[in-house]
């Protein structure tokens, strides 16, 4: 689902981290959205209106009533437009004028005259956003629905250590494509997702794995958050930031995930097992760095849980999916893994490819179902695919066990 052509307004207030808007800018530029740049007083002493023109192609606004401007009250016709409004940096005095609904220029007049979502990205020094006005402030925002995201830690701009960092631009992005996502059909589920290979230790130093990067367990769980669903992402080792708003619970083995898994499954109604979980782990790891030079290492294997078999005797009213990474026979041997699993549905991929599957920024998958249903996905990124699998899970489950014809989609 495309979110091109919205129209966003990105309010910009003064900040040293007003340089972060621009990047800001680009990333929502890559996904096609049409963004207006508003510029407070102060944010024109840390960068100019220039550098967000350029890279918008749009006039940024600056003044509340611009004589240049043919629409006396553009404040209001913008406000009217816009799917969306971010303020990026929002400072402790931005927060303050908004909490209060001061309106002598063009942002704060927008703010109160849109009825679009509102999207705070704080940045300040020092203890500033701990202080109980700040907070009473973000407090009274999100009170009335505004959404304030949480700073980072780490050095400030004075040097100090702390709360107050403008947050990662992908998690802001993220948070953006939440509110504006226009559909919430999992609003109300509890969707619990897998991701990532597991680590099966050989000795302090070594481990037993596979080449999963987590990209299409993270893509499903971003999707579903999008989508209104709480959502759990329990997570084998990755180097992906797990989307705003999951409970992560990171896990190593395939034991830990299982313990992970059973722990969080009580609440769910849709289970996504994505995780590439190792079949096998090492009967008794060495407690000590086996040596490089040993000569005729045998491991003796022992075969882990298989979790999804446990999740598919005890599914209850929930919806289990399953992941078939397979090499040859494809559909058969997913087919075959959907009934001895007693999964509703099986997402089927090739994994003998480098174009698709593992490792790869892209996928093409086969859906498969319970009920004797076949779905093809060809290749497209693999957020698109999540979107996909997801629409093909709210289809089956209204269908509530009626069959499903087979389709491409």
């Amino acid at each position: 689902m495309s979110l091109a052509g919205r129209e966003i307004v990105l309010g910009v207030s003064g900040s040293i981290a007003a340089y972060k808007a621009v990047y800001l800018l680009r990333e929502l530029r890559r996904l096609s959205l049409d963004v207006t740049v508003v510029m407070t007083e102060h944010a024109r002493e840390f960068i100019g209106p220039l550098t967000f023109r350029t890279l918008s192609g749009r006039r940024v606004l600056t003044d509340l009533f611009d004589p240049q401007e043919p629409a006396a009250v553009e404040h209001v016709a913008l406000a009217e437009r816009a799917a969306l409004v971010v303020v990026a940096p929002a400072t402790a005095n931005a927060l303050a004028r908004a909490a209060t609904g001061l309106a002598d220029d063009f942002l704060g007049t927008l703010l109160l005259a849109t009825r679009a979502p509102v999207l705070f990205v704080p940045a300040m020094d020092g203890g500033m956003w701990r202080h109980p006005t700040v907070q009473a402030h973000v407090a009274a925002l999100r009170s009335r629905g505004a959404t304030v995201m949480e700073p980072e830690s780490g050095e400030l701009a004075s040097g100090l250590v702390g709360p107050g960092r403008f947050p990662e631009v992908a998690d802001v992005v993220e948070v953006a494509c939440h509110l504006l996502w226009p559909t919430r059909d999992l609003a109300g589920d509890h969707v619990l997702v897998t991701a990532g290979p597991t680590r099966e230790p050989i000795d302090p130093v070594r481990y037993l794995s596979n080449r999963s990067s987590g990209r299409m367990g993270y893509a499903l769980a971003t999707l579903a958050l999008r989508r209104g669903a709480q959502v759990t992402l329990i997570t084998g080792p990755t180097a992906l930031r797990p989307p705003p708003g999951a409970r992560v619970i990171p896990v190593q083995t395939a034991e830990e995930m299982r313990e992970a898994v059973l722990g969080s499954v009580a609440t769910a109604t849709v289970v996504v097992k994505a995780a590439a979980v190792a079949d096998y782990r090492v009967s008794h790891p060495a407690a000590a760095k086996i040596r490089s030079k040993q000569a005729g290492l045998t491991l003796a294997l022992a075969p882990n849980p298989d979790i999804l078999a446990e999740l598919g005797r005890a599914k209850g009213g929930r919806f289990l999916v399953g992941f078939a990474a397979e090499t040859a026979d494809v559909r058969r041997n997913a087919r075959a893994k959907l009934e001895a699993k007693g999964v509703d549905l099986m997402v089927a991929n090739d994994v003998s490819r480098r174009d698709i599957g593992f490792d790869a920024e892209t996928n093409e998958v086969v859906l498969l179902d319970r009920w004797g249903g076949t779905v093809e996905l060809p290749r497209r990124p693999k957020l698109e695919v999540a979107d996909a699998i997801l629409d093909r899970i709210q289809v089956l489950r209204r269908a509530a066990g009626a069959p499903v014809r087979a389709g491409r989609e």
